[in-house]
């Protein structure tokens, strides 16, 4: 099928053999991870997973990941090393539990939206408070039921959530609202077990509420390796050690294999409590250790193999803890792939993992679902289709000539960015398609049907003429923004930002892919309006031409280590400057995300890689003089 018969509306009854390609890949990739899932079953050491769908909760200026556990296990599903047989579903935690920590006085003050904005340190509404408790006691509840498991198969169970360890018995602090170790070991000595307990919390952030809860409680021991004491650190039993800032591999692993292997032999547990948080990795967003993927993993390694690989294995359960940022949940599937598999498994990026996703959903989609509106399930023409066709009736119907409102709005629900926005707080986002503007055709997303808050507007055109030879989609222009969201300590707005956004940019690109190559087009072009935008896409795009690449990379490397909001900032305060000494201006520079593989070629090739060099000998960048001055101080 031709481009020009996409464009018009026209299907072959025929799939396309990119589309038939990409079903015989899913087919063989559905089969080798059905026998990984077998193998493993055979030779498995015997680790479940605790997870609900209720674990998603978005709190706008909290750097907390709401997918993190939903990538950790589309990962591990990917590899064929977990299956929906591996996956139990808590239940919230009663209160009844709960009142065998924390006092009374607290529960009551924690239906007040004030102590839980007071908890995480940023705003936020009646709904969303209420939904962060409901979401906490859930988690709470998974870490008692995977205590409740561990105990009765001695094996592993981890709780994709959870280490809310901040939690004191009266109060909360630091996002944790309930201390869900705390709730679970008292439920396990209520329900009769007294064997020594110990924890072994790992986060960056002193685990002070749960060494507080066990304070003079001699059968659990809390162990703790972080950057500075949060409380009071003599208790009956507790191990708590303070490194400071900046802490790299080497001193932290040294720690570790010098302290904890001692305590084990002297102590005897039972069962133990790994808080494995990943917060003290190099790019956490909250973090301020320099931890590696390799020592991270060489820790989880450590601990696992300590308790599991003896003679007799103590039960063990895993919670999550800290991990700030996007990237967390790879810290956390690599060392969820060692215990299943034993090896290493590198995980893919997380623009990877969306677009595999996505790009799995389409395979299961019906191409005429997307083209066709409600209740339209023939092929004969209407005399809708046939406007713009019919001298005196330009009126197009379709979005970019080929998709229905119907088909929009079910490829926004299946892809799951309508629901991304519903754990925003937006429980009825609606659509609008507006096919009337000049340039493109706009999609518009609004929190409400009374049209007042935009969420998403998004206008798209398809073109020969901006990449030379090949036709794109070009994104003419593409808002996503959080009208409800305030900048916060941990979210500092970008040069020209009116509203925090809301985290989709990577779900927003997928479905661009989506609609990409079902149009059958070369790629994706659009022009960042901003440096920060251009680095945010960075992972996924390549820029067109070699100059403005070899001016990009000149400008991240003098700008490298700077936060991206400031190096943004700086670029439009003039802090940056060319070989001649003057303020270098942000200027848009084509980027695109190619599918053809004449495309590919000539964005990223060994031509192309040279004239980039070439034209990397002419630039030349700086920081400006008051700059330097400021960092030194």
């Amino acid at each position: 099928m031709s481009n020009s018969e996409s464009a018009s509306g026209e299907r072959s009854e025929a799939l396309p053999a990119r589309r038939c390609t990409t079903i015989a890949c899913g087919i063989g990739r559905e089969l080798k991870r059905k026998w990984r899932c077998l193998r493993r079953r055979w030779s498995s050491p015997g680790v479940r997973f605790i997870y609900d769908s209720a674990y998603r909760v978005a709190l706008a200026g909290v750097p907390l990941d709401p997918l993190r556990a939903d990538r950790v296990l589309a990962f591990l599903t990917e590899e064929g090393l977990v299956d929906r047989d591996d996956i139990v579903a808590p239940r919230p935690v009663s209160m009844r539990n709960l009142l065998r920590v924390h006092t009374p006085e607290y529960l009551e003050a924690v239906q007040d939206t004030e102590t839980v904005v007071r908890i995480f340190g940023v705003p936020a509404s009646d709904e969303i408070a209420r939904d962060a408790v409901k979401q906490q006691r859930r988690i709470v509840g998974g870490t008692l039921q995977a205590s409740r498991l561990a105990r009765r198969t001695n094996g592993v169970v981890v709780n994709l959530g959870g280490g809310l360890h901040h939690a004191y018995q009266d109060s909360g602090m630091g996002f944790c609202i309930f201390n869900d170790i705390a709730v679970a070991i008292a439920r396990l000595r209520a329900r009769g077990f007294r064997a020594p307990i110990l924890i072994v919390d790992l986060d960056m952030h002193d685990g002070n509420g749960t060494r507080s809860v066990f304070a003079n409680d001699s059968s659990v021991h809390t162990y703790s390796i972080h950057n500075e004491h949060w409380g009071e650190t003599d208790v009956t039993e507790a191990t708590s050690i303070a490194l400071g800032d900046g802490v790299e591999d080497e001193h932290f692993l040294g720690t570790l294999l010098k302290t904890l292997p001692p305590l084990v032999e002297t102590f005897q547990p039972g069962m133990v409590f790994y808080l494995a948080a990943t917060d003290g990795a190099g790019d956490d967003a909250l973090g301020n250790w320099n931890l590696t993927k390799e020592g991270l993993s060489s820790r989880d390694r450590f601990v696992f193999d300590l308790f599991r690989r003896r003679e007799r294995p103590v039960p063990m359960v895993v919670v999550l803890g800290g991990g700030y940022g996007e990237r967390s949940w790879r810290y956390t599937a690599r060392f969820m792939a060692m215990a299943l598999s034993g090896r290493v498994i590198e995980p893919p990026r997380t623009e990877d993992l969306t677009l595999a996703r996505l790009r799995r959903i389409t395979s299961h989609l019906d191409p005429a679902s997307l083209t066709s509106d409600p209740g339209d399930y023939d092929w004969n023409l209407t005399a809708e289709d046939l406007v713009g066709i019919v001298p005196g009736a330009p009126r197009r119907t379709r979005f970019l000539n080929h998709f229905s409102d119907h088909g929009i709005e079910l490829a926004l629900e299946r892809f799951g960015i309508l629901d991304r926005l519903r754990l925003l707080g937006f429980e009825h986002p609606t659509i609008d398609i507006d096919l009337e503007g000049s340039i493109g055709d706009t999609l518009r997303v609004w929190s409400r049907p009374d049209r007042e808050e935009l969420l998403i507007e998004l206008r798209l055109d398809r073109s020969r003429r901006v990449a030379s030879g090949f036709e794109v989609l070009v994104v003419e222009w593409l808002l996503l923004q959080n009208p409800r969201a305030e900048f916060g300590p941990y979210r500092r707005p970008l040069s020209g930002q009116k509203f925090p956004g809301l985290g989709l940019l990577k779900e927003v690109f997928g479905f661009l892919v989506m609609m990409c190559e079902m149009l059958e087009l070369d790629g994706i072009y659009y022009v960042p309006s901003s440096y920060h935008v251009a680095v945010q896409s960075r992972a996924l795009v390549k820029v067109l031409d070699p100059a403005d690449e070899a001016r990009f990379r000149a400008m991240r490397s003098v700008l490298k280590g700077m936060p991206l909001a400031q190096a943004s900032k700086l670029i439009a305060d003039g802090g940056v400057l060319d070989a001649q000494g003057e303020p270098v201006e942000w200027r848009g520079i084509a980027m695109v995300l190619p599918f053809s593989e004449e495309l590919s070629r000539m964005v990223g090739g060994a031509e192309y890689e040279t004239r980039v060099e070439d034209a990397a000998a002419g630039v030349a960048f700086s920081l400006a003089p008051k700059t330097k001055s400021e960092e030194r101080s």
